[in-house]
């Protein structure tokens, strides 16, 4: 089978959350699986600049953006030693910028054209690269009119009309809104700005073209898949996820197994697997004790937590636990992130009044998490909603035993300790359903109560560790949606 991957983000060319790790990741594992599959993205500056080879391929199109043409050219690279053959959009009036989408917290003006520029450029990419693709892989809202410009204005076109088109929501709350009057940018017809396809109350809703041209939906977890189907997951389109239910798939990301692997890995102070971790984890916490300032004390859990200091994330309730817990209760905490003033504020007084209890670092350290993560005995997510989260599995593989809100792909990962699940040999977290602190409280009070039993926590540790978390699970997964979508697609003629 051949793949074309499009996508605004992927490691290492540029890269700003969830997107940008799948997008690098799973074409390299479809690749590997004996498939044929190339990327697409924008040269930005950083991709531009991002270390790997990129070379000038003289191939230069014009795409119409409105009453206007725009001269683009095409970069190559690669990733995986040249496996995967990445292609680069040059439009500098575009992508030679300091920043993806934004500067100082605004949205650029011009990024409803830009990625309309974008999506024009996906599809004469075929046609300039002699690309005979079975599947065109479509991304978050800034590759939405892609699906549309296959439907409306290729799809009889030699090379193209075999072509099916999946479309990937990596979260309901990015929905590229923009202004009515920049459907005259896209170069379709009015008549498709309306509620059933273009049109979200008043605007142009580049999510929802996605969501309704395609031929296939995914999002990044089984759980998200379902939520979004309804208020407030659905972020008002759960009308249109309804609808198309039947071909809306749940594929749980993965993670880079090769960087996250306690074996191996280079930032922590000791190396263990599933069977060492009762030699090796005690000395990486001992350590990360040191680095924190805390007392080096094995008789007290650590409890860790690394992501953006936001609602989303399930803040407002740790914060309002650990104040309590900081007073009263001997357990260590270790915050890494930035995010909302008052919650960077309210943690930093906490570390300064219980400098031996609480420690904030507010940053982002790719050496730190991964101590973190080796460290800690427990790993909090208490979030509002996640579509699907990495560090819970990042925890899991490194016996860091987490305590999550079951939501999104939370749900999906971590297996709530019960005696059932315990006797099942399934169990290797703790979940609670209630979005409180107080059901964040008892619940991390359970793990702590189960922390004190060594034979049951090394059960848990042990489960998670050995389950199978890898980008390999999931472009299986990806695979199969594929054959699904080409076959229905062969099948309507």
């Amino acid at each position: 089978m051949k793949i074309l991957l499009a996508t605004s983000e992927a490691v290492p060319f540029a890269n700003t959350g969830g997107l940008g790790d799948v997008c690098g990741a799973l074409p390299v594992e479809i690749a590997r699986a004996g498939h044929e599959v190339s990327l697409i993205l924008p040269a930005y500056r950083t991709a531009r600049y991002c270390g790997l080879p990129i070379e000038p391929m003289g191939i230069e199109f014009i795409a119409p953006v409105g009453t206007k043409t725009v001269t683009g050219r095409l970069l190559r690279s690669h990733l995986d030693n040249g496996k995967v053959p990445v292609y680069l959009v040059q439009q500098d009036e575009y992508f030679d910028r300091d920043h993806l989408y934004s500067i100082n917290g605004k949205d650029y003006i011009d990024n409803c054209e830009r990625f309309i520029f974008f999506s024009r450029a996906v599809m004469e990419s075929i046609r300039l690269l002699d690309l005979s693709i079975d599947v065109l892989h479509a991304n978050d809202w800034q590759t939405g009119l892609a699906p549309a410009y296959l439907k409306i204005l290729y799809r009889n076109l030699p090379r193209y009309e075999k072509i099916a088109c999946l479309f990937t929501v990596h979260n309901m709350a990015y929905q590229g809104q923009f202004w009515h009057w920049d459907m005259l940018l896209t170069g379709l017809d009015w008549k498709y700005f309306n509620w059933h396809q273009m049109e979200f109350f008043g605007k142009l809703n580049l999510l929802k073209t996605g969501l309704v041209f395609a031929d296939a939906i995914s999002t990044v977890s089984p759980r998200y898949a379902q939520e979004i189907q309804h208020p407030p997951n659905g972020c008002g389109l759960e009308g249109v996820l309804q609808h198309r239910a039947n071909v809306l798939y749940g594929i749980l990301n993965g993670i880079d197994v090769e960087q996250w692997n306690p074996a191996t890995d280079p930032y922590i102070a000791a190396h263990y697997t599933a069977e060492t971790i009762e030699q090796g984890k005690p000395l990486c916490k001992a350590a990360l004790q040191r680095e924190l300032g805390f007392p080096e004390r094995s008789d007290i859990p650590l409890v860790g937590f690394i992501g953006r200091l936001t609602e989303q994330k399930g803040v407002d309730l740790l914060v309002e636990v650990m104040k309590q817990w900081a007073e009263e209760t001997e357990v260590q905490w270790v915050v890494l992130g930035v995010g909302d003033l008052k919650f960077q504020r309210t943690l930093e007084e906490l570390a300064q009044r219980y400098p031996a209890r609480v420690a904030v670092r507010l940053e982002f350290s790719a050496p730190l998490a991964h101590r973190i993560e080796a460290g800690a005995d427990m790993f909090v997510m208490p979030s509002r909603f996640e579509p699907c989260g990495l560090n819970q599995m990042y925890s899991l593989r490194y016996g860091t035993t987490p305590v999550v809100r079951a939501t999104g792909g939370l749900a999906d990962t971590v297996v709530n300790a019960s005696p059932e699940t315990l006797a099942a040999g399934t169990a290797n977290g703790f979940s609670f359903e209630e979005y409180s602190a107080q059901a964040l409280d008892e619940t991390l009070r359970r793990a702590c109560e189960a922390w004190r039993q060594p034979d049951l926590w090394r059960q848990l540790q042990t489960t998670g560790m050995r389950q199978d978390w890898s980008w390999a699970r999931s472009a299986r997964e990806y695979i199969r949606v594929y054959e699904e979508i080409t076959a229905r697609k062969r099948a309507e003629g």
